[in-house]
């Protein structure tokens, strides 16, 4: 019997992925353990393995496709000594169930799926099918291009694709709308809808095209959400509506840091490798901020927590995420037990980490999760800022560049390269008096860095 390939679930939250790439063709023979796909989710590209064995019959959901659901048939599999043009051909009677994700063949009208009682009557067929050209040939495109399509009113036809073989994808729908060239779809297809609707709802980018409106036509370029950012809008608008945060800033003496820094630098041994020596590791001023606060979460534990609707979930170790700006995003990897690692294995592994997030190579348990973050922009200059908190964080500290200013030491002016933290909490897990002793333990650390070495 055919093995049915689905699309997997590859986080605890992924609807929907795009198929970027097949690594195995039609006929190609497979074992489990084979690198078989790759999936694009919201912030990762994640290659897919077989789990079994057989020869691939057909590859349901073409490489490119976009908004492929979770649990979708994407191939079909024939077991040892299995009929390879049976297998495929038998297809037929498991994808109807996944229709919305599969296209389905030229010539096959698609069944109901709303009972599995109900039997499709031939008329019904025109409604669920795809818009036809004019010579009668199905338009090719992926199912979210087609939901799309179906949003703004547009006839598929009149769109070019630019995906494998013609297909159209979801960029193209977006740009025939945003440029204007879309043709509306046909009135057969307005009057499908249900009698009961009255009039026919807006188009849902109406009000995006009153925006385009207020600006001349040809000075912008319009540039479609990808699934990053639209996590990145949903995950940060919600934390906005939702938690309940408040602001404590710090300002931390950083001289030693920085002194005790550079001795470490100065003193770090040699590797030997193909491109020469390089250094076994490099601190950087953040590298001592993942630690400090790390450490600070150790020190005052009930600031180490989640909220839940029943109950506050208090961690047993430092998770701190650190914000990584990637090409039009943002994705924050975790280390995973902080306060346990020393410097050098935080910095390298920070590293790692951030160079595999700008390469979408990330899994999800490296950067989902977590019970803190760090967010960093002094490097670009930035005193200070505040920062959103990302659930199920109920903190995270916003650091600025380190700044000489005037600092009074036993009644004398001194000169002190100061650096301000500002920490954002949610007051439902941490109240105000908890949240400054937070504060107060990550300065401690920042102006102590010799206790963060022991």
């Amino acid at each position: 019997m055919p093995i049915n390939i689905t699309m997997p679930a590859l986080s605890p939250t992924m609807e929907e992925g795009n198929l970027s790439k097949w690594l195995v063709k039609e006929g190609d023979t497979v074992k489990s353990g084979d690198v078989i796909a790759e999936i694009e989710t919201d912030k990762a590209t994640m290659e897919v393995e077989a789990v079994d064995e057989g020869i691939v019959a057909k590859l349901v959901i073409p490489a490119g496709t976009e908004g492929v659901k979770v649990n979708a048939l994407i191939a079909i599999l024939a077991v040892d000594g299995e009929d390879v043009a049976a297998a495929a051909s038998g297809s037929g009677a498991a994808a109807p169930a996944k229709a919305d994700a599969a296209p389905a063949k030229a010539d096959a009208a698609p069944a109901k799926v709303e009972s599995a009682a109900s039997t499709p009557a031939p008329q019904a067929a025109p409604a669920a099918a795809a818009p036809a050209k004019a010579d009668g040939e199905r338009i090719f495109a992926s199912p979210l291009a087609r939901r799309i399509a179906k949003e703004a009113g547009i006839d598929l036809s009149a769109v070019s694709g630019s995906g494998p073989h013609g297909r159209v994808v979801k960029s193209d729908v977006e740009k025939a709308v945003s440029g204007g060239t879309a043709k509306p779809a046909s009135a057969p297809a307005a009057a499908a809808a249900p009698a009961s609707a009255g009039a026919a709802p807006a188009p849902k980018g109406a009000s995006d095209d009153a925006v385009l409106k207020l600006f001349e036509e040809g000075s912008y370029e319009v540039l479609p959400h990808d699934g990053m950012r639209k996590t990145i809008a949903a995950r940060l608008s919600e934390s906005n509506q939702t938690v309940p945060s408040y602001f404590v800033s710090m300002d931390c003496e950083i001289d030693a840091l920085l002194k005790l820094r550079a001795e470490i630098n100065k003193a770090t041994p040699m590797l030997k490798t193909e491109k020469g020596e390089v250094p076994a590791y490099k601190l950087s001023v953040n590298d001592f901020v993942i630690k400090a606060m790390a450490l600070a979460l150790r020190d005052v534990p009930m600031a180490n927590a989640s909220w839940t609707s029943t109950a506050r979930i208090k961690h047993k170790h430092s998770d701190v995420g650190v914000a990584v700006s990637i090409p039009d995003g943002l994705i924050t990897p975790i280390i995973r037990k902080a306060e346990t690692k020393t410097l050098s294995v935080i910095s390298n592994e920070m590293k790692d980490l951030a160079r595999r997030a700008r390469d979408k190579k990330l899994k999800p348990d490296e950067y989902q999760g977590g019970t803190t973050a760090v967010s960093n922009l002094g490097m670009f200059g930035v005193s200070n800022f505040t920062s959103i908190i990302n659930p199920p964080h109920a903190s995270i500290v916003s650091i600025g560049a380190g700044v000489e200013k005037p600092v009074v030491k036993s009644g004398e002016i001194k000169i002190a390269t100061v650096m301000t933290a500002t920490f954002a909490f949610d007051h439902r897990v941490i109240d105000g008096a908890l949240g400054a002793e937070l504060a107060a333990a990550f300065q401690r650390h920042i102006q102590n860095p010799m206790g963060m070495l022991v």
